[in-house]
Formats: structure tokens, C-alpha cells, sequence
């Protein structure tokens, strides 16, 4: 059995994997954690396991964290992680370029798949995208929608900017310099090199993608639509048990799933 903790067991992401984990044959309910201050903390959430806000003690014993929590709370489960070698599954996004370079510096002590999205079906859509990237690479303009319930903070999403990068690098360019996150007003005709966002927030909205390639007389989209968190739990499941046995080292979902 594989000793699993989980991150936010209050959260609508930590409440799919809980109950991933309690109908898996593998993974087993070793710990929860939620924040200080959470009604939860202390109530049991499964397997007799109660929801604590003690990091270090939480992870005693486990072989694998899994996080889809906040940036801050992210970094501060990384540092326990590599203290007590327990392995991770990172799907938490917003992290900045800096917050990034310290989760790549913990990947050398311990094992971590960190991906924006841990759905299997996204991350074949991700590897649909460059394909066609590279098929469409000539004529085609290239614009990324994503669509996310009210709650959600950050945007665009890190699933959309994920395929964004997917795109950008099969084009050999940097998404940093050809992404257009919002047009208003007189923006002028759009530039062929550019990859587009569009954000849409509203009601409970689990997570839709698409990526359109826009051509002269015609048009592919591929889509993904989300209807239930319990994919990315599953997802994340799947992570957990590829990563045990693994060595350290920064892993994503292309990685578990053989994509790449």
C-alpha cells in the first residue's frame, strides 16, 4: 500500500481525492492536511484519519504528498517534503518564476510530478496541440480559451497557459513574447506569431479547453471538458503510484503517461 497524505482536505480538489483514495486498491489514507484555522482540522475525513494543520507530523510515515492547494502553502509542504523524503504530486498553479526555480531545486532531493492539470485526457490534449502546431505551423492563428468556475483566482488557467508553452515550444517560440492575454478597444489587426488567451469565469464550471487554429476556410479546435474533479484525482493517483520507487528528479504527466 502506498501511504498517501493529502493537501486542503476541505477543498473541492481535496475532497475528490479523498474519495479517489477511498475506492483505490493502492493508495491508502495516510494523512490530511488543511490550514490553520480550517473547521476541518481535527474532524476525521476517512480511514480514521483526522484533518491536522501539523505538517512535519502529518507526513511522518508517508510515502507521497499529494498538493492542489495555494502557491504559499505549496512551498511551505515542499520544504517538509525534502526534510522527510516523502515524495509529491504537485497540481497547485500560480506559482511565479521564482516559486517555480525553488520547486525545481526541491526536485533534486526528492521526486515531484508537478503539472497543471493532472487529467490524463488534458494531457493528451496537450500532445494533440503541438502535433497539430506542427502540422499548422503556416496560415493558421492560434487562440487558447479556457473556461473555470467563479471561485477560481488565478487566470489564465495553468492547464491553458500549460498548452500555451505546448504550442509555443512545438513553434520554436517563447510564450512569454508572443502571448496576448486581453484585447480591448482599437487593438489593430493580430500579429500571425502571437498565441491568443481568453478567459471566461462562471457558476461551477469544472474546466473547459480549447485550442483553436484559425485558418482561411476553416478551423480545428480541440477540446477538453471537465464534468467531475474526480478525473484530476484520479490523475493525481496515477502520478502517485508512477512515482514510487523513482528517483529525485522533476517529473510531469507526460512523464507518468509516456507522452513525450
Amino acid at each position: 500500500m502506498i501511504n498517501t497524505v493529502v493537501a486542503g482536505v476541505s477543498g473541492r480538489m481535496g475532497q475528490a481525492l479523498l474519495e479517489a483514495i477511498g475506492e483505490d486498491g493502492l493508495c491508502r489514507l495516510h494523512g490530511a492536511l488543511d490550514r490553520a484555522g480550517s473547521d476541518a482540522l481535527g474532524r476525521e475525513v476517512g480511514a480514521g484519519v483526522k484533518a491536522s494543520a501539523d505538517i512535519e507530523a502529518t507526513l511522518s510515515g508517508a510515502d507521497v504528498l499529494i498538493d492542489f492547494t495555494r502557491p504559499e502553502a505549496s512551498l511551505r509542504h515542499l520544504d517538509a517534503c525534502q526534510a522527510l523524503g516523502v515524495a509529491l504530486v504537485l497540481g497547485t498553479t500560480g506559482f511565479d518564476a521564482a516559486q517555480k526555480r525553488l520547486i525545481e531545486d526541491a526536485a533534486r532531493r526528492v521526486p515531484v510530478v508537478f503539472a497543471p492539470n493532472m487529467s490524463v485526457g488534458v494531457n493528451l490534449l496537450m500532445k494533440l496541440a503541438e502535433l497539430a502546431a506542427r502540422a499548422l505551423a503556416d496560415g493558421y492563428d492560434i487562440e487558447i480559451i479556457e473556461a473555470h468556475h467563479r471561485h477560481k483566482v488565478d487566470a489564465p488557467s495553468g492547464t491553458a497557459l500549460g498548452l500555451g508553452q505546448a504550442v509555443a515550444g512545438a513553434l520554436g517560440r517563447d510564450l512569454r513574447q508572443c502571448a496576448v492575454y486581453g484585447r480591448e478597444g482599437v487593438t489593430g489587426e493580430r500579429r500571425a506569431d502571437t498565441i491568443g488567451f481568453a478567459t471566461v469565469r462562471g457558476g461551477d464550471i469544472v474546466g473547459d479547453h480549447t485550442v483553436l487554429f484559425a485558418g482561411i476556410g476553416e478551423r480545428i479546435e480541440l477540446t477538453h471538458k471537465a464534468s467531475s474533479r474526480l478525473t484530476f484525482a484520479q490523475g493525481a493517483l496515477r502520478a502517485a503510484k508512477w512515482l514510487q520507487g523513482r528517483p529525485a528528479g522533476l517529473y510531469d504527466m507526460r512523464d507518468v503517461l509516456a507522452l513525450n
